[in-house]
Parts: C-alpha cells; structure tokens; sequence
C-alpha cells in the first residue's frame, strides 16, 4: 500500500497545522522545566539581550539608534548590523524589551515566537512541494529542536534562528509567487526580514534561496517569465535591505572584520559529510570541532530518530519521473551541504556549521514530500530490514564519535526500531495520519533526554535575569565609565560563589544595568582602539591597559582617559592586585569602594569630580581655543580660534563618516593614534564655526536602494493584479492563505 490520500481539505491543513505551536510549546516547556534559564546563554544573555535592552531605551527617549559615543568600539550600531535597525518586527521587540524585567523569560518567548515562525515555514513549504498535511506536520514539528538549533541557536545565536524562520518563510511565499498562487508582496517581506535582521548568514541564504528558486521555476516550468519576476523581487528586497549592511562593509577597514585573510580552513565549526550518518540518533555527539574541542559533546547534527530509517519506505523507482518537481530543495540541500563542509573562513563569513539548521529544514521537507507521494509499506519486510540496517549504520557511526557513550547509542537504536515497528503496524491498521501522529508524539520527550543527557555545547556566563535586582545590587556609577579587568580570571560556573556581577561589566552587562560604561561586547570592534586598550569582543582588557590609559599622549599631552572624558575607571583586583597601595595617577584619586563590591575592585575617579556632563565633546586643543554651541549625537558646532594653526579633539572614535566644515568650508577629519577624532585649524582662524557631523557610510546609497527597491515591487505588483485580471481570476479569490 502507499501513503497517499486525496487532495487535502483547508479543515486538515490548519488542523495539522495547529500541531507545530503546541509541539513547539510542548518542548519548550520541557526544556525550562529542566534549566529555566537554557534560552539565556552566552551570546544571548552577554550579547543580544542587552542590545535589545540598550535599543529600546533610545527608541524610547526619541533617538534613532545610531553611535552611543561612550561605548567607544562598540558602540557602532550601524556597523554592528545585528540590532535589526532597519527590521520592524526587531524594532518591536527592542521597544517592548526595557519593561521586562526577566531577562531569561524575556528571551524565551522571543526565541519560543522564532520556533513557530520556523516550523510554520516549513509546514508551507512543504505543502507546496505537494506534501501531505501530517507528513509536513512531522517535518516542521522536527526542525525547530533539531540539534545545532537546540544547543546552538536557542541558547545563544537568536539572530541565527530569527534569519532563518524568515528564509524560510520567504522560500515558501516564492513557490506561491512563482506560480501565480500569491502576489510579491509576501515573499518581499520575508526577504527582507531575512536580510534586515542583519545577520550575513541569513543575506546569504535569503539570495541563494531566490537563486534556487530561479533555477529550479525554471526546469519545472521553462517560463523565462517565472524566473525574471523571482529575480527582480529578490533584487527589490535586496535594494532595501543594503542598507543593513552597507555601513559595516564600508566600515570594515577600521574593525577586525576586514576580511583581509581571505579563504581559509582551520575546522573550526565546519561539518564532514560523514556527519550524515548522526543525523537519527539522539545520543550521537559531534565530531566537528567547537569551543568544547575537536568533539563536540551534545547531538548538534541531529535532525529526527526517523529521517535516515524512513527512506527505507519510500518508492524510489516512482521518484524519477517527479523530479523536476523538487529541484530547488535539491539544490539548496547541495549547496548547504558543500558549504557547511568548509572552508572555515570565507573573507568575512565564517563557521560555516551556523548553516547545519538548514540541513535539517532541506532534508525532512524532502522526506515529507516524498513520503507525501511515494510512501509506501509494500515488500515490508525487506523494507524493515533495510530501516533496521540504517539504524545500525547509524549506531556503528555515532560510536565512533563518542565510543563511551555505547550503551546509549545500542539503547536508542533498539527503541528506534522497536517505535519504528510500531509506526508500521499503526500506519496498516489506520493508516498515514496515524503513523505520523506518532511520530510527533515522539519529538518532544527526545528533546527532554536530550537537554538532561548532554550540557549546552556554549558556556554559561550566569548574568542576572532580573533587571531590577541587578541594578539594586550594583554599585550605581554615574557618569562614564571604563573597567579594567579580564573575564577570564573569574570562575563563573554554577557552583562557584565568586561571580562578578554585583562588581563587574563584561559583555553587555553594563547596558541591562542602564550604566554608561566603555566596556561592551562587539563582534566587530574597532582595531586601533581595541589596541590601545588590548580589549576584547565581551570588553576584558590586558595588564597594559591600566599604562596605556594614563599615558600622555605625545601630541596633546593628555592621557587617554581625559581624551575620552572618563570620570571612573574600575580596576578588577585580581588583575591589579594591591593596586591601591600605589599613588593614583596625577588628578585621579583612590574612592571608596561600594560594600557589595568591595574585595573585587578598586576605583579611581577624578579629584576635579565628573567631566563628562561638560557642554559638548571637545576634550583637547593643541594652539587652538574652543567653545562648544551644541552637542547631539551625530553633530557638533564649536567655535573655534588658532593664529598659528591647531587642532580640535574630540572624545569621538574616528569612525568613518565624519566629516568637518569650517565656516561651511570642508576640512579633513583625522584620527589620533586612529582612534580619537580630531580636525586642524588653519592659521589664522579667527572665531570660526567648526560643525562636525556623522553620517554612516553608505547611509544615501541605502536610502536610494530602499526607494529603489520599494518602486520596484511596487511595478511588480501591478504587473500581479494586472495579470490576475486578465486571467479572470480578479481580486477576490485572494485570501489569508495567499501568504
């Protein structure tokens, strides 16, 4: 028998489809139960979190987020590309995130809503490509915990996860709009979803999956018509989403990421074809190389117990005749699976094993489908067998990779046998749905072993997830602050008494603390003043940076803490102990420590007080004076006077996109040691107008493909409805389902 039904009603399609929030809910609810703060790991509680805390906080004072001056290289949003400044569904939950004051619960229902949209993706997807309600159920109740997704993205990487949900929601929107079932606004949306969220993995997928789609439109149906409408509403989304990007491309000289090793391989997260063969036990650990090592201890390349042994069921000599059908999922499944095997490093895109999520989302809509079309349980017992050799290839594989954990493996290669018998029988007795119901009942219980059988494959920093209690047992500096310190002489793991958090910033932990402090985490960072205080991406510093920051500057003679205007800097004790037996450097003096920080750092403030309220940002003169009219955060107006000829600094990181006009003349913006921002004066400047402005690079060209891209879509809208009616279709067919 076959696996086939007739035509599925809507009743059955939005039945089934209300199955993946509840699995998802289900799992999710499993996974708390066992760790309440697993959502709020590593980059999401020392990262993202606090960008959404910091985001919402200037949205809500009336700012467009662009420099926050005091965060000095990381505080670059336009360049930093991940705060989703451009993305309205980002900007939504920045504005909501200030009023949450649990930080883990705030985490989870944004990564909980991300699931759903993801396995919603699929579940359309998949019904496209002709898969049967229950069979495209299974799939998209599977793809939101598989592997790298459960112990990569839902911990940590949430802009991975929110790219993808869109990617894939603009696949299924693209076969609707390529064959005449929706128009190109839907597909417009998700594509540029996908590529305002600002995370380059997801641009990159949102255009091959357009790239996939031509191509694979195309074989179905040769209409050069088909294809030229998918390219030019890719192109439109593309337009408008460049702006995403641009300042941080333009910008890429001046940060780490300039791309300037090129291509090449050190392993490091990328993925062997071999492991495939991990794909369907849930015990099987990771031989790609991570943070954990050469092996990485957690089932990051599972995707279902069943995707591998459920090929033994499929009529593979009918397949044949449909397979221009499937084109694209093939040769996006190709693509995924060439690039996560390396390089490691492309330019500026990295970790090629980021992309494993997509793997798993191409190869069970191709297992739904195919079993949609050619399930069948005929020949069953050769069939069984086959499953049943599969399933020990798959233990014999994943003993490999982790050969202590045997027992586990030989365990749930029985029990997946034993179930998968157990499918069969229902699938003769009741039929397809039964077998597939199932199998979804299967996936959340596999997630709860797998969250209590393996750690989370990233670290744990143990931030606080109450905003408010945060706050109330930190030290309350006001003014700018740098911190002195190194993360990695701290013990922070769940058992140690010792954490920093009522001392410390590192990541973005001053920013869910609402302080204005240096020290923040950047992925990008800005070279020469991460040189000059030896800081790192989650803002920890070197022994040198305590020299460094008191040094004279030879050309102004002001240290570096005057020229950035710091009125505090915190040094951690245990990378400067017994600091305060030494004199504090000229101007600055030995405070007091806070109670519920003492014994873990030492503070120096200024003896004059706080100089960082001053009017305006001008923190030397060299043979010049200086007055400062008005101050905001991309332009500042100084009077200013030189006979002879001087300079102007200001506490600003020279980011490229300064310009200088004096007395509406341009003039030159330089960097100082390529970090402090400074402009000089002609000889006999007498009471001039210095305006300084900042435009992020690319900003115009950004603006001009937005307006391009949206004229664009607008042409191809017409061009839809048009068409509509003059195929007697007209307006009124179109309902929610057109998405």
């Amino acid at each position: 028998m076959t696996l086939e039904l007739s035509t599925p009603s809507r009743r059955e399609r939005w039945s089934w489809g209300a199955v993946i929030p509840a699995v998802v809910c289900l799992a999710f609810l499993a996974i708390v139960t066992v760790d309440p703060r697993y959502f709020y790991v590593d980059d999401t509680e020392s990262g993202a979190v606090g960008n959404w805390i910091q985001l919402g906080h200037l949205m809500r004072d009336g700012q467009f987020p662009s420099l926050v001056l005091d965060q000095w290289m990381a505080g670059n949003y336009p360049v930093e590309g991940q705060g989703g400044l451009w993305n309205p569904v980002q900007i939504a939950v920045n504005y909501i995130a200030p009023s949450v004051d649990n930080l883990a619960l705030l985490a989870t229902l944004v990564k909980l809503a991300f699931g759903i949209i993801l396995g919603w993706g699929v579940y359309r997807v998949c019904l496209e490509y002709g898969a049967r309600p229950y069979w495209a159920a299974v799939a998209a109740s599977a793809i939101p915990v598989a592997g790298f997704t459960l112990y990569f993205e839902y911990p940590s990487w949430v802009t991975s996860l929110i790219g993808m949900a869109w990617v894939v929601q603009a696949w299924a929107s693209g076969v609707r709009y390529a064959r005449g079932r929706s128009g190109p606004i839907p597909v417009f949306v998700f594509l540029y979803l996908a590529i305002s969220v600002g995370y380059v993995h997801a641009a990159l997928m949102a255009g091959v999956t357009v790239g996939a789609l031509m191509i694979g439109e195309y074989i179905r149906t040769p209409q050069w018509r088909t294809t030229l409408k998918l390219a030019a509403v890719g192109v439109a989304a593309a337009a408008c989403g460049a702006i995403t990007f641009l300042p941080g491309l333009l910008s890429s000289a001046v940060t780490w990421r300039t791309g300037a090793e090129g291509t090449y391989n050190d392993n490091f997260l990328t993925a062997p074809w071999s492991e495939t063969l991990t794909a369907s036990i849930p015990s099987s650990v990771s031989s790609i190389e991570s943070w954990t090592g050469e092996t990485t201890y957690a089932p990051i390349t599972y995707i279902a117990w069943f995707a591998l042994p459920a090929l033994a069921f499929i009529a593979w000599r009918k397949t044949q005749s449909s397979l221009r059908e499937w084109i694209t999922p093939l040769l996006l499944l190709a693509f995924i699976l060439l690039f996560t095997a390396g390089p490691s490093d492309i330019g500026q895109i990295r970790w090629p094993a980021r992309l494993l999520p997509f793997v798993a989302v191409y190869s069970l809509v191709l297992l739904a489908v195919l079993l949609s079309r050619f399930g069948t349980l005929a020949n069953l017992k050769s069939r069984f067998t086959a499953a049943s050799l599969i399933v020990l290839v798959l233990m014999i594989r994943a003993s490999s990779s982790g050969p202590q954990y045997f027992v586990r493996h030989l365990t749930w290669a029985v029990a997946i046998i034993a179930v998968g018998a157990l499918a069969v029988v229902l699938g003769r007795k009741y039929g397809a749905p039964a077998m597939a119901g199932l199998l979804i009942l299967t996936i959340a219980p596999v997630t709860l072993y797998q969250v209590i059988a393996y750690p989370q494959a990233l670290n744990k920093w143990y931030l606080p997830t109450s905003q408010s209690e945060a706050k109330a047992n930190f030290p309350d500096f006001q003014g700018t602050t740098l911190q002195l310190g190194n993360r990695g002489l701290i013990r922070i793991d769940a058992e140690t008494t010792e954490l920093p958090w009522s001392s410390q910033v590192y990541g973005n932990y001053a920013k869910d603390l609402d302080l204005d402090y240096v020290n923040a985490y950047t992925p990008v960072g800005h070279a020469d003043f991460a040189s000059l205080l030896c800081m790192g991406f989650d803002g920890s510093t070197c022994d040198d940076a305590f020299h460094n920051v008191f040094r004279p500057d030879v050309y102004t003679g002001r240290t570096s803490a005057d020229l950035m205007l710091l009125d505090r800097v915190v040094l951690q004790r245990k990378q400067y102990p017994a600091a305060d037996a030494y004199p504090a450097p000229p101007g600055w003096h030995w405070a007091d420590v806070p109670e519920m920080a003492r014994g873990e750092i030492y503070v120096l403030e200024r003896d004059a007080g706080p100089i960082s309220g001053q009017a305006g940002r001008v923190s030397a003169t060299v043979n010049a004076d200086a007055r400062s009219e008005y101050e905001s955060v991309k332009t500042e107006r100084v009077r200013v006077s030189s006979q002879d000829g001087g300079s102007v600094v200001f506490a600003r990181l020279a980011w490229p996109g300064y310009t200088a006009t004096l007395d509406g003349r341009p003039i030159p913006t330089k960097g100082l040691g390529g970090t402090f921002l400074y402009v000089d004066l002609p000889p006999g400047t007498q009471d001039g107008e210095l305006v300084i402005t900042f435009r992020s690079p690319g900003q115009r060209l950004g603006y001009a493909g937005m307006g391009f891209g949206l004229v664009l879509l607008a042409g191809l809208t017409v061009l839809y409805y048009r068409g509509r009616r003059q195929s007697g279709l007209g307006t009124s067919a179109i309902t929610t389902d057109s998405l």
